[in-house]
């Protein structure tokens, strides 16, 4: 089996290190390919944890990333088709590991389908209605050949899609994985690692643009600060937005912010086992990050998820959807905080799996003739209209 998976955030990494890892174990002949926000340093350099890894790349293909406007995006979409194509042809791999719905994916897939090389899509089939990410999930999963969905509803959706329901697979979230293979930092060592205070209360915030709402991140980032900055005995936790359109507005804001309020912080990148240290300590996620839906869950916590961003997932008993309003975000941080809601967590689940998502996925790969996958039909629902 000869594979070639490809990463371009931090978030997806840290969902497909266990694939990689799995890879490795059983000396299939991959191909790690690294792009995007990674090589950047104003994201963070989260290449940096790659190496940590000890996962091998084979490739890092640089372009420039400018979100300032759409223009920018554009021409990294076009930067990231045209070396991705070459990478392709060069090592002409069976078949491409893709995650997700950013524009870097989508290229790839163009990339791919165009040198005729199947795909594997990891989490197709959700829905993210206030982004313009939907739409690339959406065509990514008509791209593909073999379909790695997180939940049951998922695997109907691309199957509605017209995918064949014997290349759908129900794997669960890698996110789910991920937490239950991480050793978590104590208290003490995250401390002194993050160089931070945790106090009786804490909460970390993943805020990100809603890139089909234009021109609200500014008004929205000031709803959520001012809901905020008069919360005591609180350290607050910043996380780094995506990059995104109207990123910086948001970013801009939050910097402010730290130099007016005590025991508040702002990180580019955590690293996996730092970000979930955190997540294991603090009380509460506030912001509309895909990671308050996947990932919080299962360390029991509430998340406060705001705005549309996230709007069609599927959404645990821990979740508090909120308007990105001052008042409202005061009444969920109430709400989450309170013993009755407290309570209510014993009894909560993931919707997202058990955590052994990579095997499934490896399994599968094991299983499949990766050579018969490019010519697919398209699967009709046989219904009455």
């Amino acid at each position: 089996m000869k594979v070639c998976v490809i990463s371009s955030t931090r978030a997806d990494f840290g969902l497909l290190k266990n694939l990689l890892i799995q890879f490795q174990k059983f000396r299939v002949d991959y191909k790690f390919v690294v792009i995007g926000a990674h090589l950047s340093r104003y994201y963070g350099s989260t290449l940096t944890e790659i190496k940590h890894s000890k996962l091998k790349i084979y490739k890092k293909i640089y372009y420039k990333i400018n979100t300032s406007n759409e223009l920018g995006i554009s021409k990294a979409v076009s930067e990231c088709c045209e070396k991705i194509t070459k990478i392709f042809k060069k090592i002409n791999p069976e078949i491409i590991i893709l995650l997700g719905d950013r524009y870097e994916t989508l290229s790839c897939a163009i990339s791919a389908h165009i040198c005729n090389i199947p795909i594997g899509h990891i989490h197709g089939g959700e829905l993210t209605e206030g982004l313009i990410d939907d739409a690339f999930r959406h065509s990514i999963t008509k791209m593909s050949h073999l379909h790695f969905v997180s939940n049951q509803i998922y695997k109907k959706r691309v199957i509605q899609l017209g995918e064949n329901p014997n290349k759908v697979f129900n794997v669960g979230g890698l996110g789910v994985e991920s937490i239950k293979n991480t050793n978590f930092y104590s208290k003490k060592d995250i401390e002194k690692k993050l160089n931070l205070k945790l106090q009786k209360k804490n909460i970390i915030i993943n805020f990100h643009p809603e890139t089909l709402n234009k021109g609200l991140a500014k008004k929205q980032i000031n709803e959520i600060i001012n809901s905020l900055k008069n919360l005591k005995n609180t350290t607050l936790i910043f996380t780094m937005p995506g990059a995104e359109l109207e990123n910086k507005e948001i970013i801009k804001k939050i910097k402010l912010f730290i130099n007016q309020r005590k025991n508040t912080y702002f990180f580019k990148s955590l690293g996996q086992q730092k970000y979930f240290s955190i997540l294991n300590q603090v009380d509460l996620m506030i912001g509309n990050s895909s990671s308050g839906l996947l990932e919080m869950p299962s360390f029991n916590k509430p998340t406060i998820n705001l705005g549309i961003r996230q709007k069609g997932r599927i959404k645990a008993k821990s979740v508090i959807n909120s308007e990105i309003k001052e008042k409202n975000i005061r009444s969920s941080i109430k709400k989450a905080y309170s013993s009755y809601f407290k309570k209510s967590l014993k009894f909560n689940l993931s919707p997202y799996g058990k955590g052994d998502t990579s095997k499934k996925i490896f399994s599968i790969l094991k299983k499949t003739n990766l050579k018969n996958l490019m010519n697919k039909k398209f699967y009709d629902i046989k219904q009455k209209i």
